[in-house]
């Protein structure tokens, strides 16, 4: 039994691929099973490597030391990958130590058994090789071009999100991924063209062994998609957990407190399973955010927020777009989207993302500094961009009083600030939600005085992030909240893709609205004679140094961004909000110039998901 254990394990892994059966066998007769858990050491730094270590479920972590015992690099090896074999070719110590992070299924195989192996076999060798060279590629490029996975399981906390998994397969299915169904529905309704198996005979469950050997049957089939309700007993989810490369866990408003108690037993078992665990809230079309679930939502590695309704008047397609976002997920895609700072010519912002949407490039994570973590928490809320810019000429055109005095628009937004004005107008449109609630996840950038440290918010109340991020020093004092004194994010980070990258992202996008600077200021140019140049005041002062210092600050943030849309906004004043439409439209404009050559970029990271015609 052991033997076709083996056989079944060493066909899921990539190294079997192209092999004959009796080969297979031959091979994994060759392999010593191991089923380790968390904690076990496979490799103590500085031993000699003897050994390779194919990955076939879970997850172990590779960590460089030098001869102090410093960290040099520490990465992941995942299902379908391998341990070793570079480390053991080279005969000497090896100072990589190696560390089971999560219940794991390996197979081993002396190193020199490999090199015979492999001498006699030029398949098992090609793919080997394959193998390897593309564990060297992902460590010298970041990671950032994720493997696809080959198991993935949804588990349902409720009948309602059944139907999100089936269009998932069926989405999976146009994209040319010839996914194989495991699932636990009597009932189901075949998809054409799609295979699937019911593992629910007579009311039971059959044994694993058996469902092992059913999807062997299918070794091209990739994903294997296992479709389960979640009510089954938590030994055998434990069991599917284990095997799996990546989890969704369905949940809607009525349902998530069961899947948060079911996933605390779980997380006992094992709590670096919650790396590969994502949450699914399915939301009726009329509820704009998720609700507020810190129990649930510290269970899990991520989690999307999905509509199937069509969007309520003002409301953009985040929602449905959720979907969207899953499968990039299961596609190992994340784009990042970073929108810079720049006060009032950060409203081309919003045509940008306008433009984005409308041609079904879908993002999935935003970051952004001052005004660009405005317009990029309203967008990740759900407020459609059209209408943010409506709401921002309305809300922020000066009263009558200030577009009477010189530099009125200037005094307006000091006046904004120090009546503390921009807290009820926000909360008009955000309420209390907070950013871990909205459909897409946004970070905000904020520098703290106190520790002299950028922070990036992810969790806590949406309109204090804003407050946070566009708090510009003198216009107003720092926000003093949890020990720290805070300001505007653009003093050191003014657009941050770099933020993106840290958070996984392997495609970056950044807007930035402060590449260009007006070469004037209180009326004097370059070539302005001495005796002929103007003083400014101090607020004018106030109000270029932000400027120079956002056009300065520009790169900082922006360097390992993919791609950079740069709107030519430098015409508009900092603080002329009531053009909003105006600057929006040449965001669109730019944007829309801009998408052949985008377009083509993102179809290197992946060609099916944005094929160019």
């Amino acid at each position: 039994m052991v033997t076709v254990d083996k056989f079944l394990l060493l066909k899921l892994h990539p190294c079997a691929e192209g092999l004959s059966d009796e080969l297979v066998h031959d091979i994994g007769n060759q392999c010593e099973l191991l089923r380790c858990e968390s904690g076990e050491i496979l490799h103590k730094a500085n031993d000699p490597m003897a050994f390779v270590y194919l990955v076939i479920h879970g997850r172990v972590k590779v960590t460089l030391v030098d001869i102090q015992g410093n960290v040099l690099l520490a990465r992941y090896q995942m299902a379908g990958t391998q341990v070793g074999a570079l480390a053991a070719a080279s005969g000497e110590p090896s100072p990589m130590q190696v560390e089971v992070v999560e219940p794991s299924t390996l197979l081993r195989l002396s190193y020199q058994r490999l090199f015979a192996l492999t001498k006699q076999h030029d398949v098992f060798r090609q793919n080997m090789s394959r193998i390897i060279a593309e564990a060297v590629n992902s460590t010298l490029t970041g990671e950032r071009r994720k493997k696809l996975p080959r198991l993935i399981s949804f588990f349902h906390q409720s009948p309602a999100t059944r139907e999100l998994a089936r269009r998932l397969v069926i989405r999976l299915q146009d994209l040319g991924q010839n996914a194989y169904v495991v699932h636990d529905q009597p009932d189901w309704n075949p998809i054409d063209g799609v295979p699937h198996y019911c593992m629910l005979k007579n009311g039971l469950y059959v044994s694993n062994s058996e469902v092992r050997h059913e999807i062997d049957k299918m070794p091209d089939r990739k994903p294997f998609v296992l479709d389960l309700d979640a009510a089954m007993e938590i030994k055998r989810i434990s069991d599917v957990i284990e095997i799996s490369e990546k989890i969704f866990w369905c949940v809607t408003p009525d349902t998530w407190r069961k899947a948060a108690a079911q996933l605390a037993q779980i997380e006992q078992q094992s709590p670096n399973w919650r790396d590969k665990i994502n949450i699914v809230w399915l939301l009726p079309g009329s509820l704009p955010w998720a609700p507020l679930a810190p129990e649930l939502n510290s269970l899990a590695i991520r989690n999307f927020k999905v509509s199937l309704d069509e969007p309520p008047e003002h409301r953009s397609r985040v929602m449905l777009n959720g979907f969207e976002r899953i499968i990039h997920e299961m596609r190992g895609v994340r784009i990042g989207l970073a929108l810079g700072g720049g006060a009032a010519r950060g409203m081309a912002h919003l045509g940008v993302l306008q433009v984005l949407e409308e041609n079904g490039i879908c993002v999935d994570m935003i970051a952004g500094t001052s005004a660009g973590a405005m317009t990029g928490i309203l967008y990740a809320s759900g407020m459609n961009p059209a209408y943010s810019t409506e709401c921002f000429v309305k809300e922020l055109t000066p009263p009558w009083l200030f577009r009477k005095i010189p530099n009125g628009g200037h005094w307006y937004l000091l006046y904004m600030y120090r009546r503390c004005q921009f807290d009820p107008l926000l909360r008009k449109y955000l309420k209390d939600s907070r950013l871990e609630q909205l459909p897409i996840p946004v970070h905000s950038v904020t520098v703290d005085l106190i520790s002299g440290q950028p922070i990036v918010r992810e969790v806590g109340d949406s309109v204090h992030a804003i407050l946070e991020s566009i708090n510009v020093p003198v216009l107003s004092k720092p926000i003093n909240r949890d020990g720290r004194a805070l300001v505007d994010g653009g003093i050191i980070n003014n657009v941050p893709a770099n933020t993106l990258v840290a958070k996984g992202c392997n495609f970056v996008i950044a807007v930035s609205v402060t590449a260009k600077i007006k070469q004037e200021f209180a009326k004097n140019g370059p070539d302005t004679l001495t005796a002929k140049m103007k003083s400014a005041s101090v607020l004018e002062t106030i109000m270029r140094t932000y400027v120079v210092q956002n056009v300065n600050m520009n790169s900082v943030g922006v360097q390992p961004a993919d791609f950079v849309i740069q709107p030519d906004v430098r015409e508009f004043d900092i603080t002329e909000f009531s053009r909003a439409d105006e600057m929006s439209a040449i965001g669109a404009q730019t944007a829309q110039e801009s998408l052949p050559q985008l377009k083509q970029l993102l179809s290197r990271v992946d060609s099916k998901l944005f094929a160019v015609n």
